[in-house]
């Protein structure tokens, strides 16, 4: 370092050595010299957004659709707060994050002073790591070594906390180098590999189930390719449905909320489950009842313990998606006999053909309770949005239940086309769209969200304005918060309490804030709607009205039935 800087302007500093291109913030004064510190280094681009949760999703999906390390800044313990849904989001999607937090000058702390509250120990919980940085000389070595943190082993998110005073004292030593980050890749104990090998050659109804972790690393044709060598089908866990291509003759289908039932029958009886790259989570395994205890799971991971089962797996494995698959295929010269083989493709072919045919829009009749003169059928507007959009199309979502429809109807060809929370999050939709178009700019990205959801932070219309950022947001408006209202059905049918709610007109909201917007109540509209909103150069806001008498696929209310 030639002359002496502020820590805020080290902290720029050190964002530029890493790399770093977008930072998304709801600026604050406790990090000022932050912010002016980055004015020094055009290359980064500051997204000021309209809610710090916004911001948190933009940086985490931000990294899923970049593979870098997502960014975020916020002020002290409102703004924090703030971001906390994005840095559970970070968590639990296994997502490298780093929050950069101002906080209260370390003379003021300890006294309940404005905004304060012990940041670094009220946010442990969430993230992979914690740091409140209390010297400016060690703003570059904490800093690398957090975004080290936040992109080994398992991904996640941390959290450094940078007292104002911290920020505005001089460094005068010199910068060190960046933290080496070596991608060094996990490799499988050879001789655990070995006993894999063995087991899926001896099982009966073998079964893999894989997760973020195949995308992460890379391994969606190692994946099939050892589907194909031990002919098993390959099932996708919660919310990960692009891990392989959808099409591939191996694919059963995904677990989560609404699979198709062959698959869960399937899964209960597998004699042997390889878990390749994910966690087998509470929605994968179906609230832990899935798979049997009978069956043998073996897990694979970076960090195999980090999902733990109902039942203790029969063997873990340390490794990498990827380097596991590739010495899986080189293991062992024992083969299949020609009548195994035959016998277990023909289960492979059935599973394909069940789930084709429970993805296909085509085949299904339009539900007895949707007029065509007021509502839009969910089923045939999803067979003509795939049908419209482009190959490469990135598809983000919030929570709720208008995801069934796209979940079960929309079949994912690439890794990386899906963004979305596996922590249930709402609100997640928008933002998410808006910093995965920034990742990967020449690309269609398309943002799913229910009417609840939406609201949430459809303040961030105005940061996709402001940045000029092309992103087209699908609203399914039913005028309910649907997945409670759902639950409220079977448990309580008939006693709906505060699920029923009053919207504006998202597409007038749209075009206020400078997009484009139409709303649709009929399919004859929705294609029109929707290749204009791909025409135009603005973002976009297409609101769907859906028959709230229309819970979720399969799921009618009680006062609508006959």
């Amino acid at each position: 370092m030639s002359e002496p800087m502020t820590g805020g302007r080290l902290v720029s500093l050190c964002l530029s050595q890493e790399n770093v291109r977008h930072v998304f913030c709801v600026p604050g004064e406790s990090y000022l010299e932050v912010l002016d510190g980055l004015y020094d280094f055009p290359q980064i681009q500051l997204i000021s957004t309209r809610h710090e949760s916004g911001a948190a999703f933009m940086a985490e999906a931000y990294a899923k659709a970049s593979g870098q390390v997502g960014v975020c800044m916020a002020t002290r313990a409102v703004g924090l707060s703030n971001l906390s849904i994005g840095l559970h989001t970070a968590k639990q999607d296994s997502t490298p994050l780093i929050a950069l937090v101002g906080h209260v000058p370390q003379a003021h702390q300890e006294r309940e002073a404005f905004q304060e509250v012990p940041l670094a120990e009220w946010f442990r919980p969430v993230c992979k790591w914690t740091v409140e940085i209390r010297e400016v000389h060690r703003i570059p070595e904490l800093i690398h070594r957090a975004f080290y943190v936040a992109r080994t082993g398992r991904p996640g998110p941390v959290l450094i906390v940078l007292p104002q005073d911290v920020l505005e004292a001089l460094a005068t030593t010199e910068t060190p180098h960046v933290l080496p980050y070596h991608s060094s890749i996990v490799q499988p104990d050879v001789a655990a590999v070995e006993a894999v090998h063995e087991a899926l050659i001896a099982a009966k109804r073998p079964l893999m189930i894989v997760g973020g972790g195949v995308i992460r690393s890379g391994a969606t044709d190692s994946v099939l390719k050892v589907a194909e060598r031990y002919v098993m089908p390959v099932v996708t866990s919660f919310r990960r449905f692009d891990a392989v291509p959808n099409s591939a003759a191996y694919y059963a289908g995904w677990l989560g909320f609404g699979p198709h039932r062959t698959l869960t029958e399937e899964l209960r009886h597998a004699d042997i489950v390889l878990a390749v790259g994910t966690r087998l989570s509470q929605v994968t395994t179906q609230d832990y009842t899935l798979p049997s205890p009978e069956t043998e799971v073996i897990v694979v991971d970076v960090d195999p313990l980090s999902g733990v089962t109902a039942h203790a797996p029969k063997m873990t494995i340390t490794s990498d998606a990827d380097a596991f698959c590739k010495q899986l295929l080189a293991s062992g010269t024992a083969t299949l006999s020609h009548a195994v083989r035959e016998l277990r493709q023909t289960r492979v072919q059935q599973l394909h053909r069940a789930y084709l045919q429970f993805s296909d829009a085509r085949q299904v009749d339009t539900p007895r309770y949707v007029s065509p003169e007021r509502y839009v059928n969910l089923e045939t507007m999803m067979h003509d949005f795939v049908r419209t959009v482009p190959a490469d199309t990135i598809v983000t979502s919030d929570a709720g239940n208008f995801f069934g429809w796209l979940a079960r109807y929309y079949r994912f060809e690439t890794p990386g086309t899906y963004v979305g929370p596996t922590s249930g999050a709402m609100g997640y939709a928008l933002p998410a769209a808006i910093g995965v178009k920034l990742a990967r700019p020449t690309q269609t990205v398309v943002a799913f969200a229910g009417d609840g959801g939406f609201m949430m932070t459809m303040s961030e219309m105005a940061t996709a304005m402001m940045y000029g950022v092309k992103v087209i947001a699908i609203v399914v408006n039913n005028k309910m918060y649907g997945t409670i209202r759902a639950h409220q059905e079977r448990k309580h049918k008939g006693r709906q309490v505060g699920t029923t709610l009053w919207n504006p007109s998202f597409s007038e909201l749209a075009r206020s804030f400078g997009g484009f917007g139409v709303t649709v109540r009929t399919n004859a509209a929705f294609l029109p709607a929707l290749e204009g909103a791909l025409q135009t150069e603005k973002f976009a806001v297409i609101e769907i009205v859906s028959n709230p008498s229309i819970l979720s696929v399969g799921q009618e209310t009680s006062e609508n039935r006959p």
